[in-house]
C-alpha cells in the first residue's frame, strides 16, 4: 500500500510543476499585454532564472518577427535543458560564480543599448538573484558569497537575504531598471515566494525597493553576522546607512513611471492544482519557519486528526548547525518521519508525505526532496545511520538516501518555492 501511495504522491507533485509551467503562462500573458502591438523599436528579451529558458521559447513565439534572435539572452543554471535557438549563458546556483557575473555584465551592456522607442521584455524566475550576480564598487563577489553563506547558516529569511544582497549590487533592487531606463519596461514573472512580493522575486531587478542600507545592516547585526562577514559588505552598509550611498529605487520613484509588471504563476497555482486532482484539502497558511520544527508540527497533526489528503506550499528555512548535506524539503521530511515514529502514524502502513521544491533541486543536492512513510526510520537504522544524529548534524540527505526516501525528478524548468502532500487511506 505505501509504494502505491508514493507512487501517487510524486504523480501528484508532478501536477503542480506542470501547473508552474513557465511557457504556457508567460505566452498568455504577452497575449494579453499584446505587446506586438506596443513594439515600437527593438524588442529585447532579457531571462532570467531557473525558468528561463520556457519563458523565452514562449516570448519568441508569441512575437515572431517582432524580436530578433541576436536581442534574446537567456540566463540559467546548468541543468537546465536548452528550447530554442537564442544566445544563453549559464551561470553557478545555488552560489553564484564568475560566469553568472559575466552573465550580468552582458545583461548590463544590452541595456545600455536600447534607446527610446524600444522595449524591454524582462523575464524573471525564481534563482535570478544567485544566477545574476553584479557585485557593486567596492565589493567582491567573493564578499558577497561569504555574506551569503554565513547568513543562510544562520537561518535568515528570504526577505532578510534580498535586503542584503539588494545593497550589495547594481542590479538587484529596481537597479536593472535604471539601466533600462531609456527604453520601455515590460516584465513578467514566475513567482518562487510565497506572498508574489516583486520586490522579493529575483532580488526585484526591476521592481521597487522598500528596504534600506539601514534594513540591511539591521539583518547582519540581527542574524549575527556583522562582525564576521566580510568587512567590504559591513563598510558599504554602513555607509549607506550613513547617507553615504544612492539608495535603491523606492516605490513611487519616476523612473518606475510607465513600466509594466505583472505575475504570472506561483506557488499557490501550484498548490491548488494539486488539491484538485487529489481532492485535497488545501492549507491556506503558507509553510514557513524551521524546516525541523514544521515538519514535525504537520507529524503531530495528522497523528491527531487523521485524513486521507492534505496539500500546502511555502519555503521553510534551515539553521544549520552541523556539517552534513541536504535542504529544507529534505529536513522537513526527515524531521516528519521522525516526529511520527513517535505516535500513532508508527503503527500504520497507510500513508505517505513527501516534501520538495517544485524546481526539482533541494539545496545543493540532486535531490527535489524526501517522501517517506511509517518504516522510514526503521529502514535507515537498518542501513546503519543514526537519523537524529543525522538531523543533529543537517544531513537529512544521507539519511532519507539511506531509506531510499529522496525524491529525485531532475531539473524541472520552473521554480515556485516548495510544496508538501500527505496521503492516507484513513
Amino acid at each position: 500500500m505505501a509504494e502505491a501511495l508514493r507512487h501517487r504522491a510524486a504523480e501528484i507533485f508532478l501536477k503542480g510543476v506542470a501547473a508552474a509551467d513557465p511557457a504556457a503562462s508567460t505566452a498568455s500573458a504577452i497575449r494579453g499585454l499584446d505587446l506586438r502591438a506596443k513594439a515600437g523599436g527593438r524588442v529585447a528579451v532579457l531571462a532570467v532564472g531557473k525558468a528561463a529558458f520556457g519563458m523565452t521559447r514562449a516570448a519568441i513565439e508569441v512575437l515572431g518577427d517582432h524580436v530578433r534572435p541576436a536581442d534574446v539572452l537567456a540566463v540559467t543554471h546548468d541543468e537546465a535543458k536548452r528550447l530554442g535557438h537564442f544566445e544563453a549563458l549559464r551561470s553557478g546556483h545555488p552560489l553564484p560564480d564568475e560566469r553568472g557575473q559575466a552573465a550580468a555584465r552582458e545583461v548590463e551592456r544590452r541595456a545600455a543599448e536600447l534607446d527610446a522607442g524600444d522595449l524591454a521584455l524582462v523575464l524573471i524566475s525564481g534563482g535570478a538573484s544567485a544566477l545574476l550576480p553584479a557585485p557593486a564598487p567596492g565589493v567582491l563577489l567573493e564578499d558577497k558569497l561569504e555574506a551569503t553563506r554565513q547568513l543562510l547558516r544562520s537561518g535568515a529569511t528570504i526577505h532578510e537575504l534580498n535586503a542584503v544582497r539588494k545593497h550589495l549590487s547594481t542590479t538587484k533592487g529596481g537597479g536593472l531598471l535604471r539601466q533600462l531606463r531609456s527604453a520601455g519596461v515590460v516584465t513578467l514573472a514566475l513567482s518562487d515566494v510565497i506572498d508574489d512580493d516583486p520586490s522579493v522575486i529575483g532580488s526585484g531587478p526591476t521592481a521597487p525597493d522598500p528596504s534600506t542600507f539601514e534594513d540591511a545592516l539591521a539583518v547582519l547585526v540581527r542574524r549575527g553576522v556583522a562582525e564576521t562577514c566580510p568587512t567590504p559588505v559591513r563598510e558599504r552598509l554602513e555607509a549607506g546607512a550613513r547617507g553615504e550611498l544612492e539608495e535603491t529605487p523606492k516605490p513611487g520613484d519616476p523612473v518606475f513611471d510607465g513600466t509594466t509588471y505583472r505575475i504570472v504563476g506561483g506557488n499557490r497555482t501550484s498548490v491548488r492544482a494539486m488539491g484538485a486532482v487529489c481532492g485535497a484539502e488545501v492549507d491556506p497558511e503558507p509553510l514557513e519557519g524551521e524546516a525541523r520544527e514544521a515538519g514535525a508540527v504537520l507529524a503531530r497533526r495528522f497523528a491527531s486528526a487523521p485524513q486521507t489528503a492534505y496539500v500546502a506550499g511555502g519555503e521553510t528555512t534551515v539553521t544549520v548547525r552541523g556539517a552534513g548535506k541536504g535542504g529544507r524539503s529534505q529536513e522537513l521530511a526527515l524531521a516528519f518521519a521522525l516526529e511520527a515514529a513517535k505516535g500513532p502514524l508508527a503503527d500504520r502502513s497507510d500513508w505517505v508525505f513527501l516534501a520538495a521544491g517544485t524546481d526539482g533541486r533541494d539545496g545543493p543536492t540532486d535531490a527535489a526532496g524526501g517522501i517517506v512513510d511509517a518504516a522510514t526510520v526503521t529502514r535507515i537504522r537498518t542501513a546503519g545511520v543514526d537519523p537524529v544524529a543525522a538531523m543533529e548534524e543537517n544531513d537529512s540527505y544521507g539519511a532519507l538516501d539511506a531509506a531510499g526516501a529522496l525524491l529525485r525528478t531532475g531539473a524541472t524548468g520552473t521554480n515556485v518555492a516548495d510544496v508538501v502532500v500527505f496521503l492516507s487511506k484513513t
